[in-house]
């Protein structure tokens, strides 16, 4: 099983909210990967918008993502963009 991950600055202003986390989670959902986020002690599926809201993910705070399964590489690589990007959001 191919397994990835790697670790995102949280760089938007308003962080990890509602907005984001409904891109993130439908982002997610179009791959055939099992995606998990992990900040501090807290972990969350990548397709569940209300898992997500739980990492509270803040403006300068660290993810780490970790995909596994046929679609690991380009999940990982897709949510990495989405990130850097801010969630597409205009600051």
């Amino acid at each position: 099983m191919n397994r990835v991950e790697d670790t995102f600055l949280i760089q938007n202003k308003c962080g990890l909210h509602a907005r984001a986390a409904t891109v993130l989670a439908q982002l997610a959902q179009q791959f055939d990967a099992q995606i998990t986020l992990y900040q501090d002690d807290k972990e969350a599926p990548g397709d569940s918008v209300l898992a997500l809201l739980m990492l509270e993910s803040s403006h300068g705070k660290k993810l780490r993502v970790c995909c596994e399964g046929p679609d690991a590489e380009p999940a990982l690589t897709a949510i990495g963009e989405l990130i850097a990007q801010k969630f597409h959001e205009d600051e």
